[in-house]
This record gives structure tokens, C-alpha cells and sequence, in this order.
């Protein structure tokens, strides 16, 4: 009963508008109350200084401030140029530059709707020029953007590591290969979708030297190098993510720098929105600690994980209900919110029906990416309706093909659970 009113006053509320910080922690103040009256303030501040005062937080800001110095340069413009000579004559021709450019953009970024605003930018207007259909274009940008939160570094990662209690590193380490496989699932679903509209595609431009390709693809060679520096430091044991955020920052600055793009407005403009992000997310991680102390001293996690004992649920069974609910809970909140709002509620039954919080991780976040995607509230789909002006139904109808490569990528890690563990023990021998 203690559980279900708290549920039923956290959606009130959220119904009725109120921050999903502020919702969290108004609702955790009431189950603190209901646990014990005598302490509901100690408490409440025992839990946020828990919550915030973790230092693996502290790459949070550093790498939402890369993301912000890099959307501010011209690296979008750089791989445009790279990228499009050689992909014109693959089947779905430059629309591959949604997927590649995403790919390459999540790794320096880590933020789906970051990656999606700044490749937009630049594809869609030349795709549109070029004569490409314009729901291939939209479809294929919104579903690959969503990469931004899956291929490391990521934010929603960080976020699942600090609740969890899971490395970041092996979490990082984890999205590689689900990383690399959603993008290449993501280009054989645009190539097959592009060949079955063959008449609608425009032909192929002329094809250019091969030094001529070579030489513009050095372009690319800055944001490789920073990618290898920052990801590479993590993956072979030289920094922590903390470690390689800060480096990431130095890198980013340096870049816009040398591309002319480091101007006191781009400087302050990229700490504005660092700044905002991580109060955002630091709120919602507060409202969530404060909840999450009350649902432990109600015993809500010990009861779910009895029950899940008691009725012998197998991990097939959790993904799939658990599947069903993230869809739902998608068409409402946003990925960050998903998690502070699951994770201390579900980890224990996870773990008890004999879940990897590993894998369940990258799992999470493929569900997140989902929330990106599906209306009326998806990130990625308000990002694209302010470049395109054409309706979030539009959008959502072009990105329905790759809502269900999703899905089906998440059936693969599920078959193969080694896709996301096979990695993290290679290199970290656990």
C-alpha cells in the first residue's frame, strides 16, 4: 500500500507539472515520513550529500563540457567533408552519413540529443539539397542519434554507475561492441530501406581521386586522435573516467582553437550549458536519493526481490516485462529520468534472478535510447522538429524502422549476453 501511494502521488505530480527533481523529492520526503517521522530531515540530508558527493560524479561535468566546446566548432563541417566521398556510391548513398557521423559524434559527445542537433546541422540541409527523400534523411538521423548515449563516453552511463555502484570504466569499456553493432545494424536497415526505394534516390556525384578522398579524410584526424586519447586512456588502465574527461576537455579546447572557433561568447556559451546540464541532472539525482533511502526503509526493494524469488522469475521473463514498462515509461520521461527512477527499485531484483548489473546497464541504456524516439515526448524528435519544421508525427513514423532495430538489438544482447560482457573481462580481467 506505502508503495503503490507513492507511485500514485509521483505521477500526480508529474501530471500536474511539477520537475521530476522536485517530484522525486517531495515524494521521497513523504515515504521518509511514513518510515520514520521522528527523522525525515536527517535523513533526506544524509541522502543527498550520499548522492552528490560521489567522486565518480565528477566526470559528469567534464565530458557534457567537451560535448559543448566540440557542438560549438566546426567538426561537423570537418566530417561532411571527410566522410561523403566515400560514401556516395553505398547503397543509401549519403545517408550513411547520419549513422557514421553519429557514430564517430557519440564518441565525443556523449549526449543522443547533442549528437543529433549537431549532425543535423549539417546533413540534412545538403541531403535536402541533394534530392534524398526526406523521411530517409529524418528517419535515419533520429534513430542514429541516439548512439550518442550507447558508444562511450556517456552521460546516462555515468548517471547507472553512480546509482548501481558499477564501474564506469567497465561500463564504458561494456558499449563498445552493442555501440558498434547497433550503427552497423542501423546502416544495413538504411542501405536495405534505400535500395527498396531505389527510384526515389538521387544518382550518385562523380567520383574523385582517391588522394583527393584520402587527403580530405585527414580532416578527421584531430577528433580520431581525441577519441583514441580520451576513450583509449580508460580502456587501457592509464586514467580513470575522471582522469580522461579532463583530458577530453583540454583536447576539445585545443581543437576549437586551432579551428578558430574558440571566441569568449563559444568559451562562455559552453559553460552556460555545461553548467545547466549538470544542475539538471544533479537535481534529478538528488530528488532520486532521497526517494530511493525512503523506498529501502519501506522495504519496497527486499518485498519485489522476495516476490521474484518466491514466483522463480527467469531473466528472460524480467527483460521482457521490464521491456514493456521502459516502452511505456518512454512516451512520458525523459532517459535520464528512466534511470534515477528504476534503477534502486529494480538492481536488487536484478541481481537475485541472476542479471549482470553490467549487462543490465547497457540494456538500460538501449532503452533509453528508445525513450529518444517515441512520442509525444522524445528528445530526439523535438531536436529534429526545430531543424526540419515538420511535425513530431512525421518525425516518428520516418524513425520506426530503427525503433525496431533497437529492439532487435536488444534481442541480441539477450541471446548473447557475452556482446556486452566479453570485452569488460578481456581487459579488466573480471
Amino acid at each position: 500500500m506505502e508503495a503503490l501511494l507513492l507511485i500514485a502521488l509521483l505521477f500526480l505530480l508529474l501530471a500536474l507539472g511539477v520537475w521530476i527533481g522536485a517530484a522525486l523529492f517531495l515524494v521521497g520526503l513523504v515515504g521518509l515520513y511514513l518510515a520514520d517521522p521522528a527523522s525525515v530531515l536527517a535523513n533526506a540530508a544524509n541522502a543527498l550529500w550520499s548522492a552528490l558527493s560521489s567522486w565518480s560524479l565528477a566526470a559528469l561535468p567534464l565530458f557534457i563540457w567537451m560535448g559543448e566546446v566540440l557542438y560549438r566548432s566546426r567538426l561537423s563541417t570537418w566530417l561532411f567533408a571527410g566522410l561523403a566521398p566515400w560514401l556516395g556510391r553505398l547503397p543509401g548513398g549519403l545517408l550513411h552519413l547520419n549513422v557514421l557521423g553519429s557514430a564517430i559524434f557519440a564518441a565525443v559527445i556523449g549526449s543522443s540529443a547533442a549528437t543529433t542537433a549537431t549532425v543535423g546541422r549539417i546533413t540534412l540541409p545538403e541531403l535536402r539539397r541533394r534530392g534524398y527523400p526526406e523521411d530517409l534523411a529524418v528517419g535515419s538521423l533520429a534513430g542514429a542519434g541516439t548512439l550518442g548515449f550507447l558508444i562511450p563516453p556517456s552521460i546516462v552511463m555515468i548517471v547507472y554507475g553512480v546509482m548501481a555502484e558499477v564501474s564506469v570504466a567497465r561500463l564504458f569499456i561494456a558499449g563498445v561492441v552493442p555501440g558498434l553493432l547497433l550503427a552497423a545494424l542501423m546502416a544495413l536497415t538504411l542501405g536495405v530501406w534505400a535500395a527498396l526505394r531505389k527510384g526515389e534516390m538521387p544518382p550518385p556525384g562523380p567520383l574523385e581521386p582517391l588522394g583527393v578522398r584520402f587527403l580530405k579524410l585527414l580532416q578527421l584526424l584531430p577528433v580520431l586522435l581525441l577519441i583514441l586519447a580520451v576513450i583509449g586512456s580508460i580502456y587501457v588502465g592509464l586514467a580513470t573516467p575522471t582522469e580522461a574527461a579532463a583530458l577530453g576537455v583540454a583536447g576539445a579546447l585545443l581543437l576549437s582553437a586551432l579551428a578558430g572557433d574558440l571566441r569568449p561568447e563559444t568559451f562562455w556559451a559552453s559553460l552556460r550549458g555545461t553548467v545547466r546540464t549538470t544542475a539538471m541532472i544533479g537535481f534529478i539525482l538528488a530528488g532520486a536519493s532521497v526517494l530511493t533511502l525512503a523506498m529501502g526503509f519501506l522495504g519496497i526493494p527486499r518485498a519485489l526481490t522476495a516476490w521474484a524469488v518466491e514466483v522463480g522469475l527467469t531473466p528472460y521473463a524480467l527483460i521482457l516485462a521490464l521491456s514493456l514498462v521502459y516502452l511505456l515509461m518512454g512516451m512520458f520521461l525523459d532517459g535520464i529520468s528512466m534511470v534515477v527512477l528504476t534503477v534502486s527499485l529494480l538492481l536488487p531484483v536484478v541481481k537475485a534472478v541472476g542479471v549482470d548489473p553490467l549487462w543490465f546497464g547497457v540494456y538500460l541504456v538501449l532503452m533509453v535510447e528508445l525513450a529518444q524516439i517515441t512520442p509525444p515526448v522524445g528528445f530526439n524528435l523535438f531536436v529534429l522538429q526545430g531543424l526540419t519544421g515538420r511535425d513530431v508525427l512525421f518525425i516518428a513514423r520516418s524513425a520506426l524502422p530503427f525503433l525496431g532495430v533497437i529492439l532487435a538489438a536488444v534481442g541480441l544482447l539477450l541471446a548473447i549476453p557475452e556482446l556486452v560482457l566479453w570485452l569488460p573481462k578481456r581487459m579488466t580481467g573480471g
